[in-house]
């Protein structure tokens, strides 16, 4: 049986190398996956009243959510780039709001957003997808 931080190694391996072959449209699907998965656990964590392990979760979404807006390019995108680049800074904001009050409905809504933006990436044709700063 593996222990808890084999499985933890095990994971990050995994996941590191399914970034390293994965193209930029599935890296922001990941990215995506990523953070409503770590929505989900900051969500479990409040509910029990983990304050370290919810603030710590909660911090690497709004890592992931800083992600997404860095690879964010205005000349490519144009307003759909404004637009998400507002969402994102609107949902770090909610989740920083929602860690302060212990308001599980901020983490829902924004877990509702990114559900939403998720959906509509993963329709989106990989060769018509401008994501940013690539060369």
């Amino acid at each position: 049986m593996m222990n808890q931080e084999g499985l933890g190694a095990y994971q990050h391996s995994q996941n590191h190398a399914q970034a390293a072959a994965a193209s930029p449209h599935r890296l922001i699907q990941m990215l995506l996956e990523g953070l409503l998965d770590n929505l989900s656990r900051a969500r479990g964590f409040m509910e029990r009243g983990q304050v370290a392990d919810k603030g710590m979760m909660i911090s690497k979404c709004l890592d992931i959510l800083n992600g997404l807006s860095s690879v964010l390019d205005e000349e490519k995108g144009g307003d759909v780039t404004v637009e998400l680049f507002r969402l994102y800074d609107y949902c770090g904001r909610r989740l920083f709001e929602a860690n302060i009050n212990d308001e599980l409905e901020g983490i829902d809504e924004v877990t509702r957003l990114i559900t939403d933006i998720l959906e509509g990436w993963v329709v989106l044709k990989p060769n018509r997808v401008q994501v940013g700063n690539e060369s």
